[in-house]
């Protein structure tokens, strides 16, 4: 894995205001580099974060395609969610967009051009840390106009069984995760955090994690041909096979991790508490398509 990040030659278009750099939209100041191995598929891709203009959200971009297809990071793309989240235009695909997601959604990239050859962002060590770090160093230009607002009046629930993923009215937007696994390595575990509280230290660096007792399926059913113990952590009867862990509950905040980047698919984050237990990529992402048709029926968004 390699990340690179450029340098900046012009501010162009982008900008910036005289005013709080959280109330306006932002994007990335330099282009960022990043070269890896996919999950799923195994296959190396170059991912290349590049500035874009305000109001334009995040977007992929398939540049190994004929006419390189544009992908709106948006809920209305998801067309898959076993064990990753795969969005769609047309034909062309991008899989496992949580990890970079979170990342720029949580340290505030409002707009980007995401160009990757190949259908696949590379998974890195497990964990969104790579990305945040080369956000962190490439920094953001505040651009001309302000983030969108919207506050959720009403609890909107999605569940399945006893798992499920909830928005609740609240004064502050913050994301709790519960998960419950029977392998003593992980068992019944918590987390809770709030939008830009030290997301690089506390939610980044948390890893992705995989029950031993399902990899030679999961390899079977074609998936996970990228995954190792050097960026998966991976748990058994006995406990981690790839200890030590960086949190006591890396698990759950990995879980909470994916909850950030699958509600990135937003747009920008509603002031609400995103409570979810036991869920999923699928049951995330349906929250957001419910949040999208009640957010964009109640006020115009960017």
């Amino acid at each position: 894995m390699e990340v690179e990040v450029g340098h900046q030659e012009s501010l162009g278009s982008y900008s910036s205001l005289e005013s709080e750099p959280d109330q306006v939209q932002s994007t990335v100041a330099v282009p960022i580099t990043c070269q890896g191995v996919g999950l799923h598929t195994g296959v190396s891709v170059q991912v290349k974060i590049m500035p874009a203009p305000v109001g334009r959200g995040r977007y992929f971009v398939r540049v190994d395609l004929p006419k390189q297809p544009e992908i709106p990071a948006r809920a209305e793309s998801v067309v898959q969610t076993t064990l990753s989240t795969e969005l769609a235009q047309g034909e062309a695909r991008v899989r496992t967009v949580e990890h970079l997601l979170a990342a720029m959604a949580a340290m505030g990239v409002d707009n980007a051009r995401i160009e990757l050859d190949g259908p696949e962002v590379p998974l890195l060590d497990g964990s969104a840390r790579e990305w945040a770090e080369a956000i962190a160093q490439a920094g953001l230009i505040p651009q001309t106009e302000p983030r969108s607002i919207y506050a959720v009046q009403e609890p909107l629930w999605i569940q399945e069984g006893d798992a499920f993923v909830a928005a609740l009215p609240a004064s502050e937007t913050r994301f709790t995760y519960g998960i419950d696994f029977d392998l003593p390595g992980i068992g019944n575990q918590w987390h809770s955090w709030a939008l830009n509280s030290r997301f690089n230290e506390e939610i980044a660096p948390a890893r992705t994690f995989g029950l031993l007792h399902q990899i030679e399926y999961l390899r079977h059913q074609g998936l996970i041909k990228g995954g190792s113990l050097e960026n998966a952590l991976v748990c058994g009867p006995d406990g981690w096979l790839n200890p030590p862990l960086r949190f006591a509950n890396e698990p759950a905040r990995h879980k909470l991790l994916d909850l950030v980047g699958d509600l990135s698919l937003l747009g920008y984050f509603p002031v609400a508490h995103f409570l979810a237990y036991k869920a999923s990529h699928h049951l995330h992402t349906q929250l957001a398509r419910s949040l999208t048709s009640i957010m964009t029926g109640r006020q115009s968004g960017y």
